[in-house]
């Protein structure tokens, strides 16, 4: 991505990316539509038509099961690092799944409002006002309100507009895909209540949603065992337990995070020259620095857009002009301890190094 508004620069990792995205979403609409259906041998009015109920049921569900992974990428990231490269293009994955819900949307107008005397969208809006009721509420209107968001989203997904709104408000603005993904789960809720169709796609829709629940569930559990450790804290320093210990829990280029007082977080990398502590936010978006690593050209990487720092400064490299704080550690013994006050920005922090420790992972 980038800070300045351009075209998205391509590379292998972002071709492959887009390219399995666009490979599954086609397998899935593929096998709904083609192999699905058992509508063969009824009279062809008939047949055309269940076809295209079919067709916006398959768009719709597909964006569905996207929104769904797409949630499920951040919790399982915390809970395995395995699952961080799934990170790396997940603004891709949305702008991607916003375009399969525009195509249900521009299906679903184009066969229910097709024929209709009014315009069609005046007809999504008047067709059914039924809102004093549960069975027949317009359920269309969560669907609509759904992709308002995903639209949005999708729109300003380009770093530029982070740049442009700021890091918190574009956050705060794109934290909403959670009322999206609620107002999804009504819209089908609702649809299905007003259907004959069979359960199964309804249960598909349980299921996900249960499983996006559980795993936001289990990574707020592991963040709260983070920010519950509580540490000696004396004249401003903190401690961080003996380095033999640190060394064994915490692999080479890796952090180990810690919570200050405050709640604030601080990553403490272990690296080929010591040990560095910085602010476990990333200046770019707000990810989780200390689930990122040190690449071989020293700098530290966040796990979310590849945005570096170099953990002695918390200077990102040229052109880039970003900045996150560092903070002092210091030997007493053999227990490492943590300055619980950032310093200035941009100001050198050295390294903390530990004579005697291993140099390999």
């Amino acid at each position: 991505m980038s800070h300045i508004y351009k075209p998205v620069g391509w590379d292998r990792s972002k071709i492959v990316y887009d390219l399995v995205l666009i490979a599954a979403a086609g397998a899935f609409l593929f096998l709904y539509l083609r192999i699905a259906p058992g509508y063969a041998g009824l009279d062809r009015p008939f047949e055309d038509m269940i076809a295209r109920t079919h067709r916006i049921q398959a768009f719709g569900l597909c964006a569905f099961l996207m929104l769904s992974v797409i949630l499920c990428i951040g919790p399982l990231a915390r809970l395995d690092p395995r699952f961080l490269p799934l990170l790396y293009n997940r603004r891709h994955f949305g702008v991607l799944t916003a375009a399969v819900a525009f195509a249900h949307i521009g299906f679903v107008l184009d066969w229910y409002f097709a024929f209709a005397p009014i315009g069609r969208w005046e007809g999504l809006f008047t067709a059914n006002v039924s809102y004093g009721q549960l069975l027949g509420f317009p359920f269309e209107l969560f669907g609509l309100a759904a992709f308002v968001i995903l639209m949005v989203l999708a729109l300003t997904s380009h770093d530029f507009w982070m740049r442009f709104l700021t890091p918190r408000v574009w956050k705060g603005v794109h934290m909403t895909i959670y009322a999206a993904y609620a107002l999804v789960v009504a819209h089908v809720a609702f649809g299905y209540l007003q259907s004959s169709d069979g359960a199964i796609a309804p249960a598909v829709v349980v299921g996900a949603a249960s499983v996006v629940c559980v795993l936001h569930l289990l990574a707020a559990g592991r963040e709260r065992r983070i920010d519950g450790e509580r540490r000696a804290i004396e004249a401003g320093w903190m401690s961080l337990g003996p380095w033999p210990a640190f060394y064994e829990e915490t692999p080479l280029n890796r952090a180990k995070i810690v919570s200050l007082p405050d709640g604030e977080r601080v990553a403490v990398f272990r690296h080929a020259r010591g040990l560095s502590a910085v602010s476990n936010v990333c200046a770019h978006q707000q990810g989780p620095l200390g689930e990122g690593r040190i690449l071989p050209d020293g700098c530290i990487t966040c796990p979310w857009h590849g945005f570096q720092f170099d953990p002695e400064t918390g200077c990102a490299p040229p052109p880039f002009d970003d900045r996150i704080e560092t903070y002092r550690l210091r030997l007493t013994g053999e227990t490492i301890e943590l300055e619980t006050a950032p310093q200035p920005l941009g100001a050198k922090t050295p390294s903390l190094p530990i004579a005697g420790a291993p140099q390999e992972g």
